[in-house]
C-alpha cells in the first residue's frame, strides 16, 4: 500500500523524459517545414503584379489562373505520367533484384547489397550527366547500336520524356530495393517448400505465396519511388533538355526565372495535394492487403 503513490509519479517520470527529447525534433520540424508551409500556404493567396511584384491580398485568384491554365494542366498530367512510369519500371527491375537478396544465404550476401546500394554514393546529379553521355545523339548507346548495324539513324533517347523515365529508374532503383527487402519480412522458405513438396508448380507457388506476401514491400517501395520522382527536379532539368515539364521545373522557373512567387506557391502547393493523394491511396491499399491477409490466416485456422 505504501507503493501506490509512488507507482503514478514513476509512470510520469518517463513520460516527461520522453516529452523532453521530443522537444529538439519538434522545434526543427516547426522551423524547417511547419513555418515554411505556412508562409508557402500565405504566398499562394497573394497576386503576380507587373516586373516581379507581388500584390499582398487574401485571394484564390492565382489558383484560378494554374488550374484555368491549359500548360499548367499539361504539366500536372506530364509530372503524374512520368511518376506513374518512373516507378512501374522501377519496380519491375528492382523487384527480381530485392527478392534474390532477401532469399539468398550466400556469403557474398552483404557484398551484393552493397553493391545494389553502391549507387547512393555518388551524386544525382552526377550520375545524371552520365545518363546524358550514354543516351545522347553521339552516346554509348547509339554508337554501339550503330556499330553493329541496327539502326539507321541516332535514336533520340534524350532530351525527352523517355530518356528522363531510364535515367529516373535507375537512381531510384537503390532506394526501391532497400525499401522492398525491408518489406518482405513476412517471406518464409519453408512455405514454398511445403507448396513445392505437395506438387504445386514454380508459377503457381510465386503467384499464391511469394507475391502476396511481398506486395507489403512492393507498395512502400512504389509510394518511394513515386514521390521522389513527382519531387525530382535535376533528372528532368537535364535529361528533359527544357522539353519535359513537370511541377519540379516549373516552380524553380516561377520562382527564379519569373519572379512569380504566387505562381510558385500555388504549384507547391499543387504538388502537396498530390503527395496527399498518393499516400492516401497507399494508406487503402495497405489497409486492404492487411485485412485480406487477415482474413486468410483466420480461414486457415
Amino acid at each position: 500500500m505504501r507503493d501506490s503513490p509512488e507507482r503514478p509519479a514513476r509512470r510520469r517520470g518517463p513520460a516527461r523524459q520522453a516529452l523532453v527529447l521530443l522537444v529538439p525534433g519538434l522545434l526543427a520540424l516547426l522551423l524547417t517545414y511547419a513555418l515554411p508551409l505556412v508562409w508557402v500556404v500565405r504566398m499562394s493567396l497573394n497576386e503576380s503584379g507587373e516586373g516581379g511584384l507581388i500584390r499582398q491580398t487574401v485571394s484564390l485568384a492565382t489558383f484560378g489562373e494554374v488550374l484555368g491554365s491549359s500548360h499548367y494542366g499539361n504539366v500536372i498530367r506530364q509530372t503524374v505520367e512520368l511518376g506513374v512510369l518512373v516507378t512501374f519500371f522501377t519496380l519491375v527491375v528492382s523487384y527480381p533484384v530485392a527478392l534474390f537478396l532477401a532469399r539468398t544465404t550466400s556469403r557474398w550476401r552483404g557484398l551484393l547489397m552493397a553493391l545494389a546500394i553502391a549507387p547512393l554514393l555518388i551524386s544525382s546529379v552526377a550520375r545524371t550527366f552520365g545518363w546524358m553521355a550514354i543516351l545522347g545523339r553521339q552516346g554509348v548507346v547509339n554508337k554501339t547500336l550503330d556499330g553493329l548495324g541496327l539502326i539507321d539513324a541516332p535514336l533520340h533517347l534524350a532530351n525527352n520524356l523517355t530518356g528522363v523515365v531510364i535515367a529516373s529508374t535507375e537512381i531510384y532503383m537503390p532506394f526501391a530495393i532497400l525499401a522492398m527487402i525491408s518489406g518482405f519480412g513476412r517471406l518464409d522458405p519453408a512455405l514454398e517448400h511445403a507448396a513445392a513438396s505437395l506438387g504445386a508448380p514454380r508459377r503457381t507457388v510465386f503467384r499464391r505465396i511469394v507475391l502476396p506476401l511481398t506486395l507489403p514491400g512492393v507498395l512502400t517501395a512504389g509510394l518511394l519511388v513515386f514521390v521522389l520522382s513527382l519531387s525530382g527536379y535535376v533528372t528532368p532539368r537535364l535529361i528533359g533538355g527544357g522539353r519535359v515539364f513537370v511541377l519540379a521545373t516549373e516552380i524553380y522557373d516561377e520562382a527564379i526565372t519569373s519572379l512569380d512567387w504566387p505562381v510558385a506557391a500555388v504549384l507547391s502547393m499543387l504538388l502537396l495535394a498530390l503527395f496527399g493523394v498518393v499516400i492516401a491511396v497507399y494508406l487503402w491499399a495497405q489497409r486492404a492487403l492487411e485485412a485480406r491477409f487477415t482474413g486468410a490466416q483466420e480461414a486457415r485456422s
